[in-house]
């Protein structure tokens, strides 16, 4: 029998909005409600509301759980400060991906990780394995519900159900125990559209009464209800990875373009050593952007040459419903990731020409 499929504390309130549900990594999420070209549009100019309470949070605290941290992921977690948040990488030695994550510090020796939905179980052991004996991590994914509100008109939306002044919310920053229409909540303004918006961390109770509270605050906005599709679209323009695409065990940080959170100066941590090397001796490859020359939608795995030698492949590619292109992410042999480059992308048994382009495809 197929294993039941993992459900958000919001399913019962998707139907009531049209939304038409896949399995994404074992969850039933909604890949959209009136379309993904149209929520992918809303956020662009006005704003969505995505239920993501499929991530995983998990709570590091005690006395080593600064130094702990540091050995673990490739930024430099002491640059926290109370009320800051980062963007980081956990690594294997080999300096394969185990997951991209963000570290939220509540406290000093109080540290809220939000991690990646399928890779929970696979953090929390990895975790578990390394944690000295004065540091404690504690899987609170069942006790988080999430919604992100993404858009230029998400802090407007907001605004009008707190008297917290969202302005003072900074980028990569966050609040706690923030009062929206009664409910105490963590609101963060990280984002993974590329453009503003605010994360809402609460409990399940709280966010269920949040979701319709909110869309209502924002029909005078154009504000919609948005599924995995648009998040999909929106975080590939704007040039943001998804893990077990663009990364991987088999795909390190430096290869998919992330070398700004690896920080090989701060001392020992997991994977350095392989990462130092890569460093030195430049990575074998590189993530670099593609845009569709022939006609033709370049998807993930399909695979892309150069004077019939295979020198990669797409890890994610669609038309983008910005730029009206065919656009691609390829990882592809460095010596070939140059832009301007003419390559081929193998599309049903066609070879199809295509060019290497800058990227993120996106800026606000």
């Amino acid at each position: 029998m197929a294993e039941q499929l993992k459900r958000t504390a919001l399913f019962d309130s998707y139907a009531k909005y049209g939304g038409k549900t896949i399995d994404f990594g074992g969850w039933e999420l909604p890949v959209q409600f009136s379309g993904i070209k149209a929520e992918h549009e809303a956020v662009r100019t006005k704003a969505g509301l995505f239920d993501v309470s499929h991530m995983g949070e998990i709570v590091v605290s005690g006395e080593g759980a600064l130094s702990y941290l540091q050995k673990l992921v490739t930024n430099d977690v002491s640059k926290l400060k109370i009320g800051q948040a980062q963007y980081t990488v956990m690594c294997y030695e080999d300096g394969g991906t185990i997951d991209d994550l963000l570290i939220y510090k509540r406290g000093e020796q109080d540290y809220f990780l939000v991690v990646n939905a399928s890779n929970v179980e696979k953090d929390v052991e990895w975790m578990k394995q390394h944690a000295p004996n004065d540091v404690t991590v504690d899987d609170q994914s069942s006790s988080y519900a999430l919604l992100a509100l993404q858009g230029p008109a998400a802090q407007t939306v907001l605004q009008k159900l707190t008297d917290e002044p969202l302005e003072e919310i900074k980028f990569f920053r966050f609040k706690d125990e923030v009062d929206v229409a009664g409910h105490s909540v963590l609101i963060s303004r990280t984002g993974y559209t590329g453009e503003d918006g605010f994360e809402i961390y609460g409990s399940s109770e709280s966010i269920v009464e949040l979701w319709p509270l909110i869309l209502k605050a924002g029909e005078g906005e154009g504000v919609v209800p948005a599924g995995l599709g648009a998040r999909d679209t929106l975080r590939f323009e704007s040039g943001l990875p998804l893990y077990g695409q663009e990364l991987s065990k088999d795909i390190s940080p430096l290869e998919a373009g992330l070398g700004f959170v690896v920080k090989t100066n701060k001392e020992e941590f997991i994977g350095k050593a392989a990462l130092v090397k890569q460093k030195e001796q430049g990575v074998p490859r590189k993530l670099v952007g593609i845009e569709m020359i022939d006609k033709g939608i370049p998807r993930t795995g399909y695979k892309v040459y150069m004077n019939d030698e295979e020198i990669g492949e797409v890890t994610t590619g669609t038309q983008s419903p910005t730029l009206k292109k065919n656009i691609g992410f390829a990882l592809l042999k460095s010596e070939y990731a140059t832009e301007g480059n003419e390559v081929f992308v193998e599309v049903r048994n066609k070879r199809l020409k295509a060019i290497v382009i800058a990227t993120p495809f996106y800026k606000r």
